[in-house]
């Protein structure tokens, strides 16, 4: 029996630590979905938590701005109304005027942002459209009739050209 339990508890510790590494490896987490699947956090898949709706009168609001770093890359400025960034609670409850960003370039989501600014060390040439949308605590989409609160900018990156445009909601 004393040698069922050793064996045991030895294929718990090697067996669970090798799926643990295999799947973390993977981008899977104990969630219950791949975060490495654009499917799940994609363009146009701001819903992959879903949306939490709000009233429009007193609905947060955001505007991003994008600016080259003296150094290296990008620094982008987040400024909202209504809202309050509350990185200590991160997958907490829903309460609503709280919560964070998530930052999505060209479709694929690289960030969540707690805090009104963020750098990134680089984005790809050409054509770049940028996204950053609000977010509840528990990571649901904010919005306002079923559209998620967000701005968006597209920019060219890497030509003298600097042709741009922006529109945010």
């Amino acid at each position: 029996m004393a040698r069922a339990l050793a064996l045991f508890a030895i294929g718990l510790v090697f067996g669970g630590g090798i799926g643990f590494v295999v799947a973390a490896g993977n981008g899977i987490t104990l969630d219950g979905h791949d975060h490495a699947d654009p499917s799940h956090h994609g363009a146009g898949d701001h819903g992959a938590h879903g949306l939490v709706d709000r009233p429009a009168d007193g609905a947060p609001t955001v505007a991003m701005t994008v600016t080259p770093d003296t150094v290296s890359g990008y620094n982008i400025s987040l400024h909202t109304t209504n809202f309050r960034f509350a990185p200590e609670q991160a997958g907490a409850a829903d309460a609503p005027g709280e919560g964070h960003a998530h930052l999505y370039v060209n479709g694929a989501k690289v960030a969540r942002l707690y805090g009104p600014w963020t750098h990134l060390p680089s984005l790809p040439d050409g054509r770049v459209h940028l996204e950053v949308t609000l977010n509840a605590n528990d990571h649901r989409t904010l919005s306002v009739g079923g559209l998620p609160i967000h701005a968006t900018k597209t920019m060219v990156v890497g030509d003298a050209s600097g042709a741009d445009q922006s529109q945010s909601q």
